[in-house]
C-alpha cells in the first residue's frame, strides 16, 4: 500500500455533520459590486464539495498548471494576490470563511485577472478532508485567530486532527509556512508539530522544520509581501514569527 493511501485510510472519514466554524462570518454591509462578484464571479472560482470522493485539485485549474497552493484563512487576500500575480504558473487556493475577505479577493481576481485563483468560502478543513493526497506543494497559513483566552484554545486551526491532514495534503518536500505575533501560539505550533513528528512511522508525513538560527524565524521571507494585519501587529509593538516546514 502506497503510504498516501496508508496515511489517508488511518485518517477519520470526513463527518456527514457540519463542523461549527467559529468567528464571524460576516461584518460592514457589502457594496453594491461586491455583492455582484458575490453572485457573478464566486460561482465561477468556487471550490467544489458536493461529493465524497478524494478532489484533485489539479482538475480545477489549466493543464499547464505546475503546482497547487493553499492558503488558509486569507484574510482581505494581499498575500494570496501577491503570490498569484508572481507566480501565474502556479494555481492557488483560498479559503475563508469571512465573507467580507471573500469579497475583497474577488475584486482583485477581476482587476488583475487571476485565471490561477480558485475559492472556498468556507472552513479549510472541509477541504482537506477531501483533497487527493500528496496534492498540495505549499500550504500557508498566515496569523490564524490565535484564540488568546485558555479555555478558547481549542478552537486554535493547529492541532493534532489538522496536522495530520496537512501532512497527508502535501507532497513530500512540500512546504508549509505559518506566521503569528503572538508568541505562545508560535509555541503551541511548534510544540504540536514536534508530537506529531514523534508519531510518524519512519518519520514519513513529518514536518522539518528549517530554522537554524533566530534570524530565520524572526525576519520576513524573501516572497513575503506584508500585509495590513501584520503593520498594525509590528505598529502594536507584537514581533512576528515566521516558521518554515518542510514536509518529509
Amino acid at each position: 500500500m502506497k503510504s498516501a493511501d496508508r496515511d489517508m485510510k488511518d485518517l477519520p472519514r470526513p463527518s456527514s455533520e457540519r463542523r461549527h466554524v467559529y468567528g464571524r462570518r460576516r461584518g460592514k454591509r457589502l457594496r453594491e459590486h461586491q455583492n455582484d462578484l458575490m453572485e457573478t464571479l464566486l460561482p465561477r472560482v468556487s471550490v467544489p464539495l458536493d461529493h465524497e470522493a478524494p478532489l484533485d485539485p489539479a482538475t480545477l485549474f489549466e493543464p499547464a498548471t505546475k503546482e497547487i497552493w493553499l492558503e488558509i484563512g486569507f484574510g482581505g487576500g494581499e498575500h494570496l494576490v501577491f503570490q498569484a500575480g508572481r507566480n501565474r504558473d502556479a494555481g492557488i487556493i483560498g479559503c475563508e470563511p469571512f465573507i467580507n475577505g471573500v469579497a475583497k479577493l474577488l475584486a482583485e481576481i477581476e482587476a488583475q485577472e487571476l485565471s490561477n485563483v480558485r475559492v472556498l468560502s468556507d472552513d479549510a478543513r472541509f477541504l482537506l478532508e477531501r483533497l487527493k493526497p500528496e496534492s498540495l506543494s505549499r500550504i500557508f497559513i498566515l496569523y490564524p485567530d490565535p484564540w488568546p483566552k485558555k479555555r478558547h484554545n481549542k478552537r486554535r486551526f493547529i492541532n493534532p486532527e489538522t496536522l495530520s491532514l496537512l501532512a497527508r495534503a502535501l507532497k513530500p518536500g512540500g512546504r508549509l509556512r505559518f506566521a503569528s505575533d503572538i508568541p505562545d501560539y508560535v509555541g503551541w505550533t511548534l510544540a504540536r508539530i514536534l508530537r506529531h513528528n514523534r508519531e510518524r512511522e519512519n518519520g514519513q508525513g513529518s514536518f522539518e522544520w528549517q530554522a537554524e538560527r533566530p534570524a530565520d524565524w524572526r525576519t520576513a521571507p524573501e516572497d513575503w509581501p506584508g500585509t495590513r494585519y501584520e503593520e498594525k501587529a509590528i505598529r502594536e509593538g507584537r514581533t512576528p514569527a515566521y516558521l518554515d516546514f518542510i514536509r518529509l
